[in-house]
């Protein structure tokens, strides 16, 4: 096992639901309501996706770009109070530092938005970090994991990967990787080569290595 990659929102923080909080607060600017049942057409998606949905269903002439500051700056400000680790998150963490195991932190995020939530975290704990701002294609494109990879000069064949959302596992099983889930909104069924728990807290650094056969 080469390298270890985390998602950031609803696998190694809590942030989904602050996701859906700044989502209804901007569409109530927007003249249109929110439902969690929205939320969930984009989960683990791109905040370009997220802007082009919130748009449609509002059917607002409002800038794209002005949508975008009114998110990242809400995000920001939110995040930057604290955010919940996830379960588990830190002690893998730290095992896998313990371990020697390269880790990275791949988001579909903005860079601003992930700052803020290393904040809480700690920059420090990653070895490498990919954003929406260090991809022109974000999941479920491979790319940001063949990124990551690439940029810690591992083979993504025997890198795990750790994700809540269809379209994060997508990315990483297109990319190569293995893959364990840990379903947020959206269910994501077994497969060859992919583990699904209901918490970090059922796995280890032996459970990661036993999907590589390592």
């Amino acid at each position: 096992m080469q390298a270890v990659f985390f998602d950031m929102d609803g696998l190694l923080v809590d942030s989904e639901k602050v996701w859906l909080e700044i989502e209804t607060e901007v569409m109530a600017r927007l003249g249109a309501s929110w439902t969690p049942e929205h939320q969930a057409h984009l989960v683990g998606g791109s905040m370009e996706r997220t802007l082009d949905y919130m748009l449609a269903v509002s059917g607002s002439d409002v800038n794209p770009e002005t949508v975008q500051e009114w998110m990242t700056t809400g995000m920001v400000s939110r995040l930057s109070q604290g955010v919940r680790v996830m379960p588990g998150a830190s002690e893998l963490l730290d095992a896998l530092r313990d371990e020697g195991v390269p880790v990275g932190l791949v988001t579909s995020s903005l860079k601003e938005i992930a700052e803020a939530v290393l904040k809480s975290v700690g920059r420090d704990r990653f070895d490498v970090i990919v954003t929406a701002d260090d991809v022109t294609r974000t999941k479920p494109d491979p790319e940001p994991y063949l990124t990551a990879s690439e940029l810690l000069g591992v083979e993504p064949v025997r890198c795990v990967v750790l994700e809540d959302s269809p379209n994060g596992v997508a990315a990483a099983t297109a990319a190569g990787c293995a893959v364990v889930a840990v379903p947020s909104l959206l269910p994501i069924e077994p497969a060859p080569g992919r583990l699904v728990v209901s918490s970090l807290t059922e796995v280890g650094v032996v459970d990661l290595r036993g999907l590589l056969g390592a």
